[in-house]
Protein backbone atom coordinates (compact mmCIF):
# COMPACT_ATOMS: atom_id res chain seq x y z
CA UNK A 1 0.00 0.00 0.00
CA UNK A 2 1.25 3.66 -0.54
CA UNK A 3 3.20 5.31 2.27
CA UNK A 4 1.29 7.94 4.30
CA UNK A 5 2.63 11.55 4.07
CA UNK A 6 5.45 12.27 6.50
CA UNK A 7 5.20 15.17 9.01
CA UNK A 8 5.90 18.66 7.56
CA UNK A 9 4.54 17.74 4.13
CA UNK A 10 7.48 15.53 3.23
CA UNK A 11 6.72 12.23 1.65
CA UNK A 12 8.43 9.06 2.80
CA UNK A 13 10.15 8.89 -0.57
CA UNK A 14 11.70 12.32 -0.03
CA UNK A 15 12.91 11.32 3.41
CA UNK A 16 14.40 8.06 2.17
CA UNK A 17 15.73 9.22 -1.17
CA UNK A 18 14.77 8.27 -4.71
CA UNK A 19 15.84 4.64 -4.31
CA UNK A 20 13.71 4.14 -1.20
CA UNK A 21 16.68 3.80 1.17
CA UNK A 22 18.28 6.22 3.60
CA UNK A 23 20.88 8.46 1.87
CA UNK A 24 24.34 7.01 2.13
CA UNK A 25 26.86 8.94 4.19
CA UNK A 26 30.51 8.13 3.68
CA UNK A 27 32.15 6.74 6.81
CA UNK A 28 35.48 8.27 7.89
CA UNK A 29 38.46 6.39 6.53
CA UNK A 30 40.21 4.01 8.93
CA UNK A 31 43.82 2.92 8.72
CA UNK A 32 44.13 -0.61 7.34
CA UNK A 33 44.46 -3.39 9.90
CA UNK A 34 47.77 -5.08 9.12
CA UNK A 35 46.64 -8.26 10.91
CA UNK A 36 43.75 -8.60 8.47
CA UNK A 37 45.86 -7.64 5.47
CA UNK A 38 48.51 -10.21 6.32
CA UNK A 39 46.08 -13.10 6.98
CA UNK A 40 46.07 -15.54 4.05
CA UNK A 41 42.64 -16.15 2.53
CA UNK A 42 40.83 -19.26 3.71
CA UNK A 43 40.70 -22.01 1.10
CA UNK A 44 37.20 -22.75 -0.18
CA UNK A 45 35.62 -25.93 1.20
CA UNK A 46 35.96 -28.71 -1.35
CA UNK A 47 32.64 -29.85 -2.79
CA UNK A 48 31.31 -33.19 -1.58
CA UNK A 49 32.19 -35.78 -4.17
CA UNK A 50 29.28 -37.35 -6.04
CA UNK A 51 28.61 -41.00 -5.31
CA UNK A 52 29.84 -41.97 -8.80
CA UNK A 53 33.34 -40.51 -8.45
CA UNK A 54 35.87 -43.37 -8.53
CA UNK A 55 37.41 -42.53 -5.15
CA UNK A 56 34.10 -42.41 -3.33
CA UNK A 57 32.82 -45.52 -5.09
CA UNK A 58 36.01 -47.36 -4.14
CA UNK A 59 35.39 -46.49 -0.48
CA UNK A 60 31.91 -48.01 -0.67
CA UNK A 61 32.52 -50.92 -3.01
CA UNK A 62 33.19 -53.48 -0.27
CA UNK A 63 29.80 -52.74 1.28
CA UNK A 64 28.12 -52.96 -2.12
CA UNK A 65 29.69 -56.36 -2.80
CA UNK A 66 28.34 -57.58 0.54
CA UNK A 67 24.95 -56.18 -0.42
CA UNK A 68 24.96 -58.08 -3.72
CA UNK A 69 25.89 -61.34 -1.99
CA UNK A 70 23.21 -60.88 0.68
CA UNK A 71 20.44 -60.14 -1.83
CA UNK A 72 21.43 -63.17 -3.93
CA UNK A 73 21.41 -65.36 -0.81
CA UNK A 74 17.97 -64.05 0.21
CA UNK A 75 16.48 -64.91 -3.17
CA UNK A 76 18.07 -68.36 -3.11
CA UNK A 77 16.77 -69.02 0.42
CA UNK A 78 13.19 -68.13 -0.48
CA UNK A 79 13.38 -70.25 -3.63
CA UNK A 80 14.57 -73.21 -1.52
CA UNK A 81 11.60 -72.62 0.78
CA UNK A 82 9.18 -72.87 -2.14
CA UNK A 83 8.30 -69.15 -2.34
CA UNK A 84 7.43 -67.23 -5.49
CA UNK A 85 8.85 -63.73 -5.94
CA UNK A 86 6.00 -61.25 -6.51
CA UNK A 87 7.11 -58.14 -8.39
CA UNK A 88 4.22 -55.84 -7.46
CA UNK A 89 3.86 -52.35 -8.93
CA UNK A 90 5.00 -49.24 -7.06
CA UNK A 91 2.13 -46.94 -8.15
CA UNK A 92 -0.96 -47.45 -5.99
CA UNK A 93 -4.29 -45.80 -5.20
CA UNK A 94 -3.61 -45.92 -1.45
CA UNK A 95 -0.06 -46.16 -0.10
CA UNK A 96 -0.81 -47.77 3.27
CA UNK A 97 -2.45 -47.54 6.66
CA UNK A 98 0.15 -45.70 8.77
CA UNK A 99 -0.71 -42.50 10.60
CA UNK A 100 2.83 -41.13 10.90
CA UNK A 101 4.34 -42.10 7.53
CA UNK A 102 4.21 -39.74 4.54
CA UNK A 103 4.05 -40.87 0.91
CA UNK A 104 5.15 -39.43 -2.41
CA UNK A 105 2.19 -38.35 -4.57
CA UNK A 106 2.49 -39.29 -8.25
CA UNK A 107 -0.05 -37.92 -10.73
CA UNK A 108 -3.16 -38.76 -8.72
CA UNK A 109 -1.67 -41.91 -7.22
CA UNK A 110 1.14 -42.66 -4.77
CA UNK A 111 4.42 -44.53 -4.61
CA UNK A 112 3.83 -47.41 -2.25
CA UNK A 113 5.28 -47.25 1.25
CA UNK A 114 5.00 -51.06 1.32
CA UNK A 115 3.63 -53.70 -1.08
CA UNK A 116 1.39 -55.07 1.70
CA UNK A 117 -2.01 -54.43 0.14
CA UNK A 118 -0.97 -55.95 -3.19
CA UNK A 119 0.61 -58.97 -1.52
CA UNK A 120 -2.54 -59.69 0.47
CA UNK A 121 -4.60 -59.48 -2.71
CA UNK A 122 -2.32 -62.17 -4.14
CA UNK A 123 -3.00 -64.34 -1.09
CA UNK A 124 -6.72 -63.87 -1.73
CA UNK A 125 -6.08 -64.93 -5.34
CA UNK A 126 -4.72 -68.25 -4.09
CA UNK A 127 -0.96 -67.80 -3.64
CA UNK A 128 0.43 -69.57 -0.59
CA UNK A 129 4.03 -68.42 -0.13
CA UNK A 130 5.18 -65.18 -1.73
CA UNK A 131 7.93 -62.63 -1.21
CA UNK A 132 8.75 -59.15 -2.51
CA UNK A 133 12.30 -57.81 -2.71
CA UNK A 134 12.38 -54.31 -4.13
CA UNK A 135 12.02 -50.59 -3.59
CA UNK A 136 9.59 -48.80 -1.28
CA UNK A 137 9.26 -45.07 -0.69
CA UNK A 138 8.61 -42.90 2.37
CA UNK A 139 8.72 -39.15 2.11
CA UNK A 140 10.79 -37.10 4.54
CA UNK A 141 12.87 -39.93 6.01
CA UNK A 142 16.61 -39.32 6.21
CA UNK A 143 19.48 -40.07 8.55
CA UNK A 144 22.11 -42.73 9.20
CA UNK A 145 19.45 -45.48 9.14
CA UNK A 146 16.82 -43.92 6.88
CA UNK A 147 16.44 -43.06 3.20
CA UNK A 148 13.32 -41.95 1.31
CA UNK A 149 13.88 -44.75 -1.23
CA UNK A 150 14.90 -48.03 0.36
CA UNK A 151 14.93 -51.78 -0.26
CA UNK A 152 12.23 -53.80 1.46
CA UNK A 153 11.88 -57.55 1.86
CA UNK A 154 8.29 -58.55 2.53
CA UNK A 155 7.00 -62.14 2.67
CA UNK A 156 3.81 -64.01 3.57
CA UNK A 157 2.97 -67.57 4.55
CA UNK A 158 -0.66 -68.67 4.21
CA UNK A 159 -2.01 -70.87 7.02
CA UNK A 160 1.10 -70.30 9.16
CA UNK A 161 1.35 -68.92 12.72
CA UNK A 162 3.38 -65.79 13.23
CA UNK A 163 5.89 -67.76 15.29
CA UNK A 164 6.92 -69.34 11.96
CA UNK A 165 7.82 -65.85 10.74
CA UNK A 166 10.04 -65.43 13.81
CA UNK A 167 11.98 -68.49 12.68
CA UNK A 168 12.28 -67.00 9.18
CA UNK A 169 13.67 -63.74 10.59
CA UNK A 170 16.36 -65.47 12.60
CA UNK A 171 17.33 -67.64 9.63
CA UNK A 172 17.70 -64.52 7.47
CA UNK A 173 19.96 -62.87 10.06
CA UNK A 174 22.31 -65.86 9.93
CA UNK A 175 22.08 -66.01 6.17
CA UNK A 176 23.14 -62.35 5.86
CA UNK A 177 26.03 -62.86 8.27
CA UNK A 178 27.29 -65.86 6.31
CA UNK A 179 26.96 -64.04 2.98
CA UNK A 180 28.95 -61.06 4.32
CA UNK A 181 31.53 -63.24 6.09
CA UNK A 182 30.57 -61.70 9.46
CA UNK A 183 30.64 -63.41 12.85
CA UNK A 184 28.84 -60.53 14.53
CA UNK A 185 26.68 -57.55 13.67
CA UNK A 186 27.88 -54.11 14.66
CA UNK A 187 26.27 -50.68 14.94
CA UNK A 188 28.26 -47.90 16.61
CA UNK A 189 29.31 -49.26 20.01
CA UNK A 190 26.80 -52.14 20.02
CA UNK A 191 27.29 -55.71 18.84
CA UNK A 192 24.98 -58.67 18.30
CA UNK A 193 25.68 -62.33 17.60
CA UNK A 194 23.23 -63.27 14.81
CA UNK A 195 23.82 -66.96 15.52
CA UNK A 196 22.82 -66.71 19.20
CA UNK A 197 19.41 -67.76 20.48
CA UNK A 198 17.00 -64.82 20.34
CA UNK A 199 15.66 -63.06 23.40
CA UNK A 200 11.86 -62.79 23.36
CA UNK A 201 10.19 -59.94 25.26
CA UNK A 202 6.65 -58.63 25.32
CA UNK A 203 6.09 -54.88 25.12
CA UNK A 204 4.90 -54.93 28.74
CA UNK A 205 8.04 -56.72 29.89
CA UNK A 206 10.33 -54.43 27.91
CA UNK A 207 8.82 -51.27 29.36
CA UNK A 208 8.86 -52.71 32.87
CA UNK A 209 12.56 -53.45 32.48
CA UNK A 210 13.79 -50.38 30.63
CA UNK A 211 11.35 -47.44 30.73
CA UNK A 212 11.11 -45.14 33.76
CA UNK A 213 7.75 -44.82 35.52
CA UNK A 214 5.56 -41.93 34.40
CA UNK A 215 5.26 -38.91 36.70
CA UNK A 216 2.08 -38.71 38.82
CA UNK A 217 -0.92 -37.66 36.76
CA UNK A 218 0.83 -38.10 33.42
CA UNK A 219 -0.77 -39.98 30.57
CA UNK A 220 -4.26 -40.35 32.00
CA UNK A 221 -6.89 -40.98 29.37
CA UNK A 222 -6.64 -41.83 25.71
CA UNK A 223 -3.49 -43.89 26.05
CA UNK A 224 -2.71 -47.57 25.68
CA UNK A 225 -3.51 -49.66 28.74
CA UNK A 226 -1.31 -52.58 29.70
CA UNK A 227 -0.17 -54.05 32.96
CA UNK A 228 3.54 -54.64 33.32
CA UNK A 229 5.62 -56.44 35.89
CA UNK A 230 9.33 -56.81 36.51
CA UNK A 231 12.27 -54.92 37.92
CA UNK A 232 13.64 -51.69 36.49
CA UNK A 233 17.07 -51.64 34.97
CA UNK A 234 19.20 -48.57 34.32
CA UNK A 235 17.99 -46.65 31.29
CA UNK A 236 20.20 -45.82 28.32
CA UNK A 237 21.17 -42.40 26.95
CA UNK A 238 18.92 -40.91 24.28
CA UNK A 239 18.78 -43.08 21.20
CA UNK A 240 20.89 -41.32 18.51
CA UNK A 241 19.39 -43.36 15.67
CA UNK A 242 16.12 -41.48 15.14
CA UNK A 243 17.05 -38.50 12.97
CA UNK A 244 14.06 -37.31 10.92
CA UNK A 245 12.25 -40.57 11.59
CA UNK A 246 8.62 -40.59 12.69
CA UNK A 247 8.07 -42.53 15.89
CA UNK A 248 4.84 -44.42 15.31
CA UNK A 249 4.60 -46.53 18.49
CA UNK A 250 2.38 -45.38 21.38
CA UNK A 251 3.42 -46.96 24.68
CA UNK A 252 2.01 -48.43 27.89
CA UNK A 253 3.39 -47.32 31.24
CA UNK A 254 4.59 -49.64 33.97
CA UNK A 255 1.66 -49.31 36.34
CA UNK A 256 -1.35 -51.61 36.27
CA UNK A 257 -4.27 -49.72 34.72
CA UNK A 258 -2.17 -46.63 33.98
CA UNK A 259 -1.74 -45.27 30.47
CA UNK A 260 0.47 -42.94 28.50
CA UNK A 261 -0.40 -40.90 25.45
CA UNK A 262 0.74 -42.11 22.05
CA UNK A 263 3.43 -39.43 21.88
CA UNK A 264 4.82 -40.35 25.28
CA UNK A 265 4.70 -44.03 24.31
CA UNK A 266 6.75 -43.23 21.22
CA UNK A 267 9.28 -41.12 23.09
CA UNK A 268 9.91 -43.78 25.73
CA UNK A 269 10.13 -46.62 23.26
CA UNK A 270 12.73 -44.82 21.15
CA UNK A 271 14.69 -43.30 24.05
CA UNK A 272 14.69 -46.03 26.68
CA UNK A 273 13.68 -49.36 25.19
CA UNK A 274 15.04 -49.70 21.66
CA UNK A 275 18.71 -49.00 22.57
CA UNK A 276 18.58 -52.00 24.95
CA UNK A 277 17.25 -54.50 22.40
CA UNK A 278 19.33 -56.89 20.34
CA UNK A 279 22.48 -56.36 22.40
CA UNK A 280 24.58 -59.53 22.32
CA UNK A 281 21.74 -61.53 20.76
CA UNK A 282 18.72 -60.73 18.58
CA UNK A 283 15.53 -59.58 20.32
CA UNK A 284 11.95 -60.31 19.29
CA UNK A 285 9.68 -57.64 20.80
CA UNK A 286 6.14 -59.06 20.87
CA UNK A 287 2.50 -58.40 21.81
CA UNK A 288 2.01 -54.77 20.85
CA UNK A 289 -1.18 -53.10 22.05
CA UNK A 290 -3.98 -53.81 19.59
CA UNK A 291 -4.30 -50.07 18.91
CA UNK A 292 -0.71 -50.09 17.60
CA UNK A 293 -1.17 -52.89 15.09
CA UNK A 294 -3.69 -51.68 12.52
CA UNK A 295 -3.29 -54.70 10.22
CA UNK A 296 -2.73 -57.47 12.80
CA UNK A 297 -5.14 -59.86 14.48
CA UNK A 298 -5.57 -60.02 18.27
CA UNK A 299 -3.69 -62.60 20.31
CA UNK A 300 -5.87 -65.58 21.23
CA UNK A 301 -4.83 -65.44 24.90
CA UNK A 302 -5.38 -61.66 25.28
CA UNK A 303 -7.41 -59.63 22.75
CA UNK A 304 -5.98 -56.36 24.08
CA UNK A 305 -2.63 -57.17 22.45
CA UNK A 306 -1.84 -58.09 18.86
CA UNK A 307 0.10 -60.76 17.03
CA UNK A 308 2.79 -58.27 16.15
CA UNK A 309 6.52 -58.49 16.73
CA UNK A 310 9.58 -56.49 15.75
CA UNK A 311 13.09 -57.84 15.32
CA UNK A 312 16.06 -55.92 16.78
CA UNK A 313 19.83 -56.28 16.52
CA UNK A 314 22.34 -53.80 18.00
CA UNK A 315 19.46 -51.56 19.12
CA UNK A 316 18.28 -51.24 15.49
CA UNK A 317 14.80 -52.24 14.35
CA UNK A 318 15.14 -54.62 11.39
CA UNK A 319 11.70 -56.17 10.84
CA UNK A 320 8.02 -55.77 11.67
CA UNK A 321 5.67 -58.78 11.46
CA UNK A 322 1.96 -59.57 11.93
CA UNK A 323 -0.41 -62.41 12.27
CA UNK A 324 -2.62 -60.87 9.58
CA UNK A 325 -6.09 -59.50 10.20
CA UNK A 326 -8.62 -60.94 7.71
CA UNK A 327 -11.86 -59.35 8.97
CA UNK A 328 -12.81 -56.68 6.39
CA UNK A 329 -15.29 -54.94 8.72
CA UNK A 330 -12.77 -54.56 11.53
CA UNK A 331 -10.06 -53.61 9.04
CA UNK A 332 -12.22 -50.83 7.62
CA UNK A 333 -12.84 -49.47 11.12
CA UNK A 334 -9.12 -49.41 11.86
CA UNK A 335 -8.18 -47.79 8.55
CA UNK A 336 -10.74 -45.03 9.05
CA UNK A 337 -9.48 -44.43 12.59
CA UNK A 338 -5.88 -44.23 11.36
CA UNK A 339 -6.77 -41.77 8.60
CA UNK A 340 -8.86 -39.66 11.01
CA UNK A 341 -5.81 -39.36 13.26
CA UNK A 342 -3.57 -38.61 10.25
CA UNK A 343 -5.89 -35.81 9.20
CA UNK A 344 -6.07 -34.42 12.73
CA UNK A 345 -2.29 -34.35 13.09
CA UNK A 346 -1.08 -33.57 9.57
CA UNK A 347 -4.08 -32.24 7.67
CA UNK A 348 -4.13 -35.03 5.08
CA UNK A 349 -5.59 -38.49 4.64
CA UNK A 350 -5.08 -41.32 2.18
CA UNK A 351 -8.00 -42.95 0.38
CA UNK A 352 -9.23 -46.33 1.61
CA UNK A 353 -8.31 -49.15 -0.77
CA UNK A 354 -11.74 -50.69 -1.29
CA UNK A 355 -10.29 -53.44 -3.48
CA UNK A 356 -8.03 -54.46 -0.60
CA UNK A 357 -11.00 -54.71 1.78
CA UNK A 358 -12.90 -56.79 -0.76
CA UNK A 359 -9.93 -59.15 -1.06
CA UNK A 360 -9.71 -59.66 2.71
CA UNK A 361 -13.02 -61.52 2.65
CA UNK A 362 -11.29 -64.16 0.48
CA UNK A 363 -7.84 -64.12 2.07
CA UNK A 364 -6.75 -67.19 4.08
CA UNK A 365 -5.29 -66.94 7.56
CA UNK A 366 -1.68 -65.85 7.08
CA UNK A 367 1.37 -64.28 8.69
CA UNK A 368 3.75 -61.82 7.10
CA UNK A 369 6.78 -59.66 7.71
CA UNK A 370 8.56 -56.59 6.31
CA UNK A 371 12.35 -56.39 6.76
CA UNK A 372 14.63 -53.44 5.99
CA UNK A 373 17.31 -54.89 3.70
CA UNK A 374 19.56 -51.83 3.72
CA UNK A 375 19.79 -51.95 7.52
CA UNK A 376 20.45 -55.68 7.47
CA UNK A 377 23.32 -55.14 5.03
CA UNK A 378 24.68 -52.30 7.17
CA UNK A 379 24.86 -54.42 10.30
CA UNK A 380 26.30 -57.46 8.52
CA UNK A 381 28.91 -55.44 6.57
CA UNK A 382 29.83 -53.00 9.36
CA UNK A 383 28.67 -49.83 7.58
CA UNK A 384 28.11 -46.66 9.58
CA UNK A 385 25.63 -44.89 7.29
CA UNK A 386 22.91 -46.15 4.98
CA UNK A 387 24.48 -44.23 2.05
CA UNK A 388 27.41 -46.66 2.15
CA UNK A 389 25.19 -49.60 1.17
CA UNK A 390 23.03 -47.86 -1.48
CA UNK A 391 24.19 -48.14 -5.08
CA UNK A 392 23.13 -44.57 -5.83
CA UNK A 393 22.49 -42.77 -2.53
CA UNK A 394 20.44 -39.56 -2.51
CA UNK A 395 22.50 -36.45 -3.26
Amino acid sequence: MPHAPAPGGLTAKKILGTDGFLPRVAAPAKPPDERVMNTPPRPASPPIASWWTPSRHADRRGFLLSRARILAAIRAWFADQGFLEADTGALVQSPGAETHIDAFAADGRYLHTSPEFAMKKLLAAGEQKIFFLGKAYRKGESGPLHAPEFTLLEWYRADAPYERIMDDCLALLRLAADAAGAREFRWRDRTCDPFASAQRLTIAEAFANFAPPSPPGEGVGGGVRLSAAGSRRPTSPNNPDTEQHPAPYPLPSRGVGAALSSDEFSARLVTHVEPQLGIGAPTLLTEYPISEAALARPCAHDPSVAERFELYACGVELANAFGELTDPVEQRRRLIAAMDEKERRYGLRWPIDEDFLAALAHMPEASGCALGVDRLVMLAAGATHIDQVLWNPPQ
